[in-house]
């Protein structure tokens, strides 16, 4: 078993992304991870081409994820969520700078 609060120990800025594994399911393909941004967004061109699905939660903080199909972009805040089907490509456009964002990520499938 395993416990844990996924407000606790937020760090606040830092030079790169905190991605932490939560749960993983050895046997199949589902993995649950806590991802903290503060600033962070994707390099110019870079787009996340994923081979899972991915469903995502902002918990907190505020984000704006763009896709590649029909340039849409997507603002999140607390409690927002997107399913990302596999092969969707997306970005991450800006997360603030002003408070540390906690994402909470379920890739399946």
């Amino acid at each position: 078993m395993k416990t844990g609060n996924l407000y606790k120990s937020v760090p606040g800025a830092q030079p790169q992304e905190l991605l932490e594994l939560l749960a993983e399911d050895r046997k199949g393909p589902v993995r649950v991870e806590r991802i903290i941004s503060h600033g962070h967004y994707s390099p110019e061109g870079y787009w996340y081409d994923q081979e899972q699905h991915e469903w995502v939660v902002l918990l907190k903080g505020a984000a704006r994820l763009k896709f590649e199909e029909g340039d849409e972009i997507v603002e999140l805040k607390p409690g927002d969520y997107v399913n990302l089907p596999a092969g969707c490509r997306h970005r991450v456009e800006w997360t603030t700078e002003t408070e540390p964002t906690v994402w909470l990520a379920v890739h399946y499938g």
